[in-house]
């Protein structure tokens, strides 16, 4: 098996500068500003036309801007250092990994996930879970950690977002061009591209493979759109979360069972499974037939699966836990069944709900029952699904329940802007040279506080400028493809203020979520948008489940209140929120917002973004901010709980926080027009958030305490690693961690 770059493509291409080719392929550009800067300065109305795709950009560049680029001395200066350090990031001896345990031959983590947000030119992501798993693999290639990845080629993503006139939200598809995408094909021996057989289904399902290369970690993509399917099959991979819940489970099948099948035909070996979220839990019934296939004990191969098994769980929602009735099971596993040693009931008690015994197949209860290592993604979550889940270990007190808390991080050279970076480069490189390989020390960010105000404001004004002409352009280019209301074009950000204080929201319209809460008293709201001395505006953006109806409903009410001159142009609503949109945001608003429900929030990483970029939140004391708000960093509320709460008395706070606290603070302004106390508010908010909350962290405590890699053996079998804690199965026959 093998995948090339067809460089047969990019034959205009001179040889001098023909590197491009290969980095461009490889996402670790998405994530180095410096590189990014190579594709901008060979072209930069290409570079824009093409969504910041180096793929597209380089097919359709002409040769002149090649030969132009290969003859200017300072290009190549640029990108021989850029090339140079591409190269050594690749070298697998340089990474932290290597370097902190020399000699040593590492084994693999599978990562599986249903979706995987990298960049806005592979859109294959709905939201926070995607942008995760992406956070999450971009940190183990830095890291140096061996994975690899598995999740589906989704040939119409999400969906894109059109907002008609009335409010409403459109789905709009749009097919991804895979030629002009940074993913290649794997082949097989014959020349053409893998295609990989489901095991025991019938009728079959069949997947082709892709490859995306995310820095060091290979990320496989599977794909049913093909020839060999029935046609009723190929739609599997079209997009995500399908609505039908027969679609989902054929889903689920086809990228647990299916995405173990690929690996194993691949030749892949790995130590341990790491399923992000429940979708994916399907593949450890394919390790479990494979080891009975192969005439390992029943007994022995589930504690095996077991003690090589990770599950991460992201929700405390329980309509977001795929559940599938039993006669929809039957009709795809009565006969895989037999093949895992099981008889019918005893397949089906892995997946009964607890609390609704004898009546599904919760995905959720299946991974927490077959995996042996699990965790919630905040403190706060993890206390929810302990209580939640404690039906499964009845014998045991809800702090006892053995589901542990590792809180998310982001990637920060994804999601730390380029000025705000070369803005710390300038005083942190004379202290700390390797700030960018050490940013989850706490030390290195106390440099923070000696970069003067004026400069950290100044640089927060221009990319909140940037953020209002983004929204400007996009407004431009809907008015010339479509001609729409005046408006809609006022809806949608064009009346923004740049000198007004500004307040982001910007997640999935789920009802929990409460995009609505500030619009609970209109009159209030009035009052302080229009303050003639201190305005206030607000930035909307996100999208409803296609078949959430009371998402849509709530987004629709936001449009339609964005398009009331009551509220002057200061209520904006921003269509097709991506992560190209959300990087904007989180660098330019002044303050991100985030009013769940308390307890429904797992984690919400969005805020963990904008306050390492010095945007300051303000936010329901639940999932991630509970641990990370200190009082000198943002707002924060404790809120009403559960559903039915009061959420007036919220709105209320909302409102007297805005009013009495955050407006008064912000245009508190010196001769200068520098606000000098929020600027020390921004400094904290970075100090405070980058090095905790940021997925470097978050990687080292999954080596730490979760992944059975880090049982690497020395010399002497049986031996682990010195100065890695192992963290091997305590029970008895769980036995080894390499997977052959």
């Amino acid at each position: 098996m093998k995948t090339e770059i067809p460089y047969d493509r990019f034959a205009h291409v001179p040889e001098r500068i023909f590197g491009l080719v290969d980095l461009a392929y490889n996402l670790w550009w998405s994530w180095h500003s410096s590189a990014t800067v190579l594709f901008k300065q060979l072209n930069r109305a290409e570079w824009k036309l093409s969504r910041h795709n180096p793929v597209r950009m380089l097919l359709e560049t002409p040769p002149r801007f090649f030969e132009r680029a290969a003859n200017n001395p300072e290009y190549l200066r640029r990108y021989d250092i850029i090339m140079f350090r591409f190269r050594q990031y690749m070298e697998p001896t340089t990474s932290w990994f290597a370097q902190r345990y020399p000699g040593r031959v590492p084994l693999t983590i599978a990562y599986f996930s249903s979706e995987f947000g990298l960049h806005h030119s592979l859109p294959f992501y709905a939201g926070g879970l995607g942008i995760l798993a992406g956070d999450h693999i971009k940190a183990a290639g830095d890291l140096g950690l061996p994975m690899v990845a598995v999740g589906f080629m989704y040939a119409e993503g999400y969906l894109h977002q059109h907002m008609e006139g009335n409010g409403w939200q459109k789905n709009v598809a749009e097919i991804l061009d895979r030629d002009a995408a940074p993913v290649l094909r794997v082949t097989g021996d014959n020349g053409r591209q893998l295609v990989v057989q489901v095991p025991l289904i019938d009728p079959p399902i069949y997947v082709a493979v892709w490859k995306v290369q995310v820095g060091r970690v290979p990320l496989y993509l599977l794909d049913t759109h093909i020839d060999e399917n029935l046609p009723e099959n190929r739609s599997i991979s079209h997009r995500l979360y399908l609505k039908e819940l027969e679609c989902r489970l054929r889903q689920e099948l086809v990228l647990g069972i299916g995405g173990r099948k690929v690996l194993h035909t691949l030749g892949v070996d790995y130590s341990a499974m790491h399923l992000n979220e429940g979708h994916s839990a399907f593949a450890l019934l394919e390790r479990l037939r494979e080891r009975l296939v192969a005439g390992m004990p029943p007994d022995e191969a589930r504690e095996r699966i077991r003690g090589t098994s990770v599950f991460t769980t992201h929700t405390p929602v329980p309509a977001a836990h795929d559940v599938f009735p039993e006669d929809l099971m039957a009709k795809y596993f009565r006969s895989y069944c037999p093949s895992l040693g099981l008889d019918w009931d005893e397949f089906m008690a892995l997946g009964e709900d607890p609390h609704n015994p004898g009546a599904s197949f919760n995905m959720t209860a299946f991974a927490l029952r077959m995996s042996l290592f699990h965790n919630a993604v905040s403190q706060r979550h993890g206390e929810v699904t302990r209580e939640m889940w404690q039906p499964l270990w009845p014998d045991l007190a809800v702090e006892d329940v053995p589901i542990d808390a590792i809180t998310n991080g982001v990637h920060v050279p994804t999601w730390l802007n380029h000025r705000i970076e070369t803005l710390l480069d300038r005083y942190m490189d004379p202290i700390y040279p390797n700030w960018r390989e050490e940013y989850d020390n706490p030390i290195v960010w106390e440099v923070v506080d000696e970069i003067p105000d004026d400069e950290l404001w100044g640089e927060h004004q221009w990319l909140k400028m940037k953020l209002f002409a983004r929204l400007r352009e996009r407004k431009r280019r809907k008015w010339a493809g479509h001609r729409e209301e005046p408006a809609n074009l006022a809806a949608e950000g064009l009346m923004l203020d740049t000198t007004a204080l500004t307040i982001g929201f910007a997640r999935r319209f789920a009802e929990y979520k409460r995009a609505d809460l500030i619009f609970e008293d209109l009159d209030r709201l009035d009052r302080i948008v229009n303050n003639r001395w201190r305005p206030v505006q607000f930035i909307f953006a996100g999208k409803a489940h296609p078949a959430d109806e009371k998402g849509k409903r709530i987004l629709q009410k936001i449009y339609q209140y964005s398009q009331d001159p009551r509220f002057g142009g200061r209520i904006s609503f921003i269509e097709d929120y991506d992560e190209q949109l959300a990087r904007y945001m989180v660098h330019g608003v002044d303050v991100w917002m985030n009013t769940p429900v308390p307890l429904m929030e797992a984690s919400g990483t969005s805020g963990m973004k904008a306050g390492m970029n010095g945007v300051l939140n303000l936010s329901v004391l639940d999932g991630w901010w509970v641990e990370g708000y200190n009082g000198r960093n943002g707002w924060a509320f404790e809120g009403h709980a559960p559903y039915g709460g009061n959420n007036r008395a919220d709105a209320n706070t909302l409102y007297d926080l805005i009013e009495n606290e955050i407006a008064p603070l912000y245009y508190s302004r010196t001769i200068d027009n520098v606000p000098h106390k929020w600027a020390r508010m921004m400094k904290e908010s970075i100090k405070s958030i980058a090095p905790q909350y940021c997925s470097l962290r978050m990687l080292k405590q999954y080596i730490t305490n979760y992944y059975p890699s880090v049982c690497m053996y020395a010399a002497e079998p049986g031996k682990p690693m010195a100065g890695i804690q192992e963290v091997c199965p305590t029970e008895p026959g769980s036995g080894g961690f390499t997977e052959k």
